[in-house]
């Protein structure tokens, strides 16, 4: 007479083996990090009318070709608009190099994707830095937020997109 434990261990291996032919199985593989990532850091949490904060975005290659291409947009979150007393712009654009910060276009809800300059080999990012400048009028103890969608194009000729990815929140606070 054959014991029940030996009886379930069949029908464990059995159902293993099912599942892993139909491809249902748990992989025991990590998962691998997105084609490419884009971050936002600012310079200051508050600032006060007349003031500015510079809006820092990093795209990162996480994949083993270069990114070629990449295009981003980027606007005011649903509750900067619903402050029609919040006044800003960007007024300037940089992009990080090596020898220093060089000077880029496009700012605003525009194309920011040529801002990063060439190619950005694998493992390696870029970063923009946009200048975002609130008005000497604006209101106050409101939060300026903005959130963006980017798409990247790799020399494999694969795509990635993806957001919205939300920069942080700047507090406009009167003295």
């Amino acid at each position: 007479m054959r014991s029940t434990r030996t009886r379930r261990f069949g029908l464990a291996t059995i159902i293993t083996l099912a599942l892993t032919l139909f491809g249902l199985a748990p992989s025991a593989s990590a998962a691998d990090p997105a084609p490419a990532e884009l971050t936002f850091t600012t310079d200051a949490a508050t600032t006060q009318p007349g003031g500015t904060v510079n809006l820092s975005m990093t795209v990162k290659n996480n994949k083993t070709y270069d990114i070629w291409f990449v295009y981003q947009t980027i606007d005011p979150t649903w509750l900067t608009t619903q402050r029609p007393d919040l006044k800003y712009a960007f007024t300037a654009c940089s992009l990080a190099s090596e020898t220093g910060a060089v000077p880029c276009s496009g700012t605003g809800p525009a194309d920011l994707g040529t801002n990063y300059g060439a190619t950005v080999p694998p493992g390696q990012s870029r970063t923009v830095t946009l200048t975002l400048q609130v008005a000497a009028d604006s209101g106050c103890n409101g939060n300026i937020g903005f959130y963006s969608y980017f798409y990247a194009e790799f020399s494999d000729s694969t795509s990635v997109n993806g957001g919205p990815v939300y920069t942080p929140e700047t507090r406009v606070l009167c003295a």
